[in-house]
């Protein structure tokens, strides 16, 4: 039976040199020699499709101690960074102003200055028009019958 790390606890914040990168994530050697392992979702907080885009075998990186299970320690890069560039809660908007600007907005304006339902329509008209020929080719011709 695998005897547990009684220095590392779950919730810690720990430094650690970067051991071994590999398809899904990366092991990271902790202070006291115990090796634990960063999964590819816990790197960043964007999408991972390799590692070694964000981390190099050597790196001296800070990460949060997730689980401890016997000699299997989970641990998370992302929750280790604290984001400061994230507001807490946005702002509230007034709906009566952004009905208004919906009607009177230009089709050409970027999609970040858009209100959601600004967005949502402007994907279901391209989705329509991208559509269109598809179902014209998809559809049989209709003929004129009589019953």
């Amino acid at each position: 039976m695998p005897i547990e790390q009684s220095n590392i606890n779950p919730g810690d914040l720990v430094e650690g040199k970067v051991q071994g990168i590999t398809n899904f994530g990366a092991f990271i050697e902790l202070p006291g020699g115990s090796v634990g392992l960063v999964h590819i979702s816990e790197i960043a907080d964007t999408y991972v499709r390799n590692v070694k885009d964000f981390i190099q075998e050597g790196d001296t990186v800070k990460v949060k101690v997730l689980n401890v299970d016997g000699k299997k320690i989970g641990l998370s890069i992302k929750q280790a960074t604290v984001r400061e560039d994230k507001p807490a809660k946005p702002p509230a908007r007034n709906r009566s102003t952004d009905r208004y600007r919906s009607n009177t907005q230009s089709n050409k304006a970027p999609i970040s200055e858009l209100s959601l339902d600004d967005k949502i329509t402007r994907f279901l008209k391209e989705s329509d028009e991208r559509m269109q020929p598809l179902k014209n080719r998809m559809e049989p011709k209709k003929r004129n019958r009589f019953v």
